[in-house]
């Protein structure tokens, strides 16, 4: 069996297994990466030089703040206030937390939002005495599309900003303004789908009425010096790149000042970071590398090319919408890690402009953002919220997400397509 062959036999049983979750997707992406050290498609150097560390780290340091941060009881003083802010209407509850949950999103990252938000979602609906779905299935869209906003958002753009040498600043001003022009439309969209739902009454305004915000801040002197930190951190993320600097040191020296500010113990800081998330971008770092030693992802590139005619608007477009579906199927982190050298490749057939102004690099991050809203096993995120949900005895079934997701992504693509085409395609 020649190298091509085996290398995308390996590729292909690794996705399949992730896809089905027949073994954990960390445990599947370790073996993928691994055979293919086993079988000598590439040797043990050069999967350890493929594992990018300036996501590993990024990840690390800001999984590091997010969890100090959640000691101070921060998250659910703004789930309570936001509930009394609107007056105990559970519609402008709803849309008050998804616009938290994408703010959250934009500036921790979207798994760790959700992880912070989803139990504080479950209390202030069990305080209403309202369904939590719709709030949770709201939040699950808001963190995606948040997610997509910047660099450290989501995990496919801290792969994509490290593969294309892209900024802290590039996601603003690229991303941001159409991510903006999407939360418009979702809370448009989460009140036509949950209207009738979340009718207020007056005994749920009592209920949220009585709730003390006050009450649940832990630790007001721990949460000073997070907020200090974490403003630091996103000023950091902003000047790193003038400074020559990459993000995951900005993160890391972050984690280290909040870990000493704060008095931590870096034992149970260094515990609570997602280790399995970790590993899993290791093995997948190390699949990857095998398939692209043996020019499986070339062979890709070049097919698009050649389907795209030469042609940028057409490439970017492919990268956009059959990426989005294939996004929504497979888990967006490995579909993003495996297509980077793909959307290399072709950005070298059409020729497309290099560094911020190639669109075929937001295409990707659209397409992986956004499509992680089309099924419940489309992001790390919807999986954590519908496993919540479901230890809490509620269900979020496949086919409700999937009649939300198919509207929700739709439109979305619709918009970004337009964006792309206006931005930087058409003159």
């Amino acid at each position: 069996m020649d190298d091509l062959t085996l290398a995308s036999l390996i590729f292909g049983c690794t996705y399949a297994v992730i896809v089905t979750e027949r073994i954990h997707k960390t445990a599947a992406a370790l073996l993928g990466g691994l055979a293919m050290v086993v079988f000598r498609v590439i040797d043990q150097e050069e999967a350890f030089d493929a594992i990018d560390f300036n996501v590993i780290f990024l990840l690390v340091g800001m999984m590091v703040i997010a969890n100090i941060t959640a000691q101070t009881g921060a998250f659910q003083w703004l789930a309570i206030r936001s509930a009394k802010l609107a007056r105990g209407n559970p519609a402008v509850v709803l849309v008050l937390l998804a616009a938290i949950t994408a703010l959250g999103s934009a500036f921790l990252d979207n798994v760790t939002t959700v992880v912070l938000m989803a139990p504080l979602t479950l209390f202030v609906a069990g305080a209403m005495q309202v369904k939590p779905e719709p709030f949770l299935v709201s939040q699950i869209i808001s963190s995606n599309v948040g997610g997509t906003a910047t660099l450290i958002g989501d995990p496919p753009n801290i792969l994509i900003g490290s593969a294309a040498g892209l900024n802290f600043v590039d996601f603003v001003v690229h991303l941001t303004p159409l991510i903006f022009l999407l939360l418009i439309l979702l809370f448009g969209s989460f009140y036509l789908f949950f209207r009738r739902q979340l009718k207020p009454e007056a005994a749920v305004r009592r209920r949220v009425a009585a709730l003390n915000e006050a009450e649940v801040i832990e630790d007001a002197n721990l949460l000073r010096i997070c907020v200090a930190v974490l403003i630091a951190v996103v000023a950091g993320f902003v000047i790193a790149s003038a400074a020559d600097y990459e993000p995951a040191t900005v993160a890391l020296l972050g984690a280290t000042v909040l870990l000493i500010a704060a008095r931590q113990e870096p034992h149970e800081a260094l515990r609570d970071v997602e280790w399995q998330t970790i590993f899993f971008f290791v093995g997948l770092f190390m699949v990857v590398a095998g398939v692209e030693k043996v020019g499986l992802l070339e062979d890709i590139g070049q097919a698009m090319g050649d389907a795209s005619g030469g042609d940028l608007t057409a490439a970017t477009m492919l990268i956009l919408w059959p990426g989005a579906l294939l996004s929504g199927i497979v888990d967006n982190i490995p579909y993003t890690a495996a297509t980077i050298p793909v959307v290399e490749e072709l950005g070298r057939e059409v020729e497309a402009p290099s560094g911020s102004a190639n669109p075929l690099w937001w295409s990707l991050a659209l397409a992986a953002g956004l499509g992680g809203n089309l099924t419940i096993v489309a992001a790390a995120a919807n999986v954590y919220v519908v496993n919540v949900a479901d230890r809490a005895g509620y269900k979020i079934r496949f086919l409700t997400f999937l009649r939300y997701g198919i509207v929700v992504t739709t439109s979305s693509l619709v918009l970004s397509s337009l964006y792309l085409w206006f931005r930087y395609l058409a003159f």
